[in-house]
C-alpha cells in the first residue's frame, strides 16, 4: 500500500507541477508510447541479456516486495523464538529425542505449531542443519558457527541479486533516454524544411526521451531497487536471529538466555516484548 502511495505522489508532483507551470501534456502523451517503446524495451532487453532466466524470474517475483513489504511479521519472530526454545529444551533434556524433530520437521509436533515457519524451507533447513551439526561438534562450537555464518552470507548475496539487477537497469535508463532523444533529433533534422512550430513540437517530443529516461531511473526503478534491498535485508534478520540463538546454545547458555539473546538482537519494529515472550514461553512449557 505504501508503495502505491509513493508512486501516486511521484506522478502527481511531477506532472502536476509541470501542468501548474503552464506545460501542455499533449506533446508528452503523443511522444510517450514511442519513447517508452525505445527506452523501456531497450532496458528490458538489456536486463534479459545480463541475467539468466532464473535471475529474471527471481527479480520479477521480488518486485512484489515493494508493495507487500517484509515477509516476516512480529508474530513470526515470537513464534521463531518459541520454536527454538522448545527445540533447545528437548536437546538439553535428551538429545536422542531431538533427532525425530530435525530429521522429519514436517511430521514434528513442535514444528507443526508454527506453520508459517514450517512453510519456509530455508528457515527449517538452517534450524535442522545447525542443530544436527551442533550435536556432532559440541567440542568445537566455533566451527559450527563459522559454517552457519558463511551459509547466511551466501543466502543474502543470492537474495540481493534482484536488487542489484534493478539498480543496474536504473543506472542505464538515463543513457537510454539520451539514445531516444538523439533519434528524435535525427528525425527532426530530416524535417528541417518544416515551419518553426512543427520543428518545435518535434524537438519537444525528442526531449521527452531524455526526461523519460531520467524519470524512470530516479523516480521509479531506482526506488524500487532500494525498497527491494531494504525488504530483503529486513527478512534476512529472521535468519540471523536463528543464528544468534543457536550459537548461544552451542556455548551452553541456558535456554532462556539463548532466547533472550535472539529477542534483543531482533529489530525494534518486530522485537517481541519481554512480558509477551515470557508468557508465550510459559505456554510452550505447559504444552510440553
Amino acid at each position: 500500500m505504501v508503495g502505491i502511495v509513493g508512486i501516486v505522489i511521484i506522478l502527481v508532483m511531477v506532472f502536476g507541477g509541470y501542468v501548474a507551470a503552464g506545460g501542455k501534456m499533449g506533446i508528452i502523451i503523443k511522444a510517450l508510447p514511442f519513447e517508452m517503446m525505445m527506452i523501456g524495451g531497450a532496458a528490458v532487453g538489456a536486463f534479459v541479456i545480463s541475467n539468466d532466466m532464473a535471475a529474471v524470474k527471481h527479480t520479477m517475483k521480488d518486485v512484489g516486495k515493494v508493495f507487500k513489504g517484509p515477509k516476516w511479521k512480529p508474530q513470526d519472530y515470537q513464534d521463531l523464538l518459541c520454536l527454538l526454545y522448545e527445540l533447545i529444551r528437548i536437546a538439553r533434556g535428551n538429545p536422542m529425542d531431538l533427532e525425530g524433530h530435525i530429521e522429519g520437521p514436517q511430521e514434528s509436533a513442535v514444528f507443526q505449531k508454527y506453520p508459517n515457519i514450517l512453510a519456509d524451507k530455508s528457515a527449517v533447513e538452517i534450524i535442522c542443519d545447525t542443530m544436527r551439526a551442533g550435536s556432532m561438534n559440541y567440542d568445537d562450537p566455533h566451527q559450527v558457527e563459522e559454517v552457519l555464518e558463511k551459509r547466511l552470507e551466501h543466502k543474502l548475496h543470492h537474495a540481493m541479486h534482484s536488487s542489484h539487477a534493478l539498480q543496474s537497469m536504473a543506472d542505464g535508463l538515463p543513457a537510454l533516454g539520451i539514445v531516444a532523444a538523439v533519434l528524435g533529433v535525427i528525425k527532426t533534422m530530416a524535417s528541417i524544411d518544416q515551419p518553426p512550430e512543427v520543428l518545435g513540437k518535434m524537438i519537444g517530443g525528442a526531449l521527452v526521451g531524455t526526461f523519460l529516461g531520467v524519470f524512470l531511473a530516479y523516480g521509479l526503478v531506482g526506488p524500487f531497487a532500494a525498497k527491494v534491498k531494504t525488504v530483503i535485508e529486513s527478512d534476512h534478520t529472521f535468519y540471523t536471529l536463528i543464528r544468534d540463538v543457536l550459537v548461544a546454545n552451542l556455548h551452553n547458555h541456558a535456554p532462556d538466555i539463548c532466547v533472550e539473546v535472539g529477542r534483543q538482537n531482533a529489530p525494534g519494529e518486530v522485537r517481541p516484548g519481554f512480558a509477551d515472550l515470557n508468557e508465550a514461553l510459559r505456554g510452550a512449557k505447559s504444552a510440553a
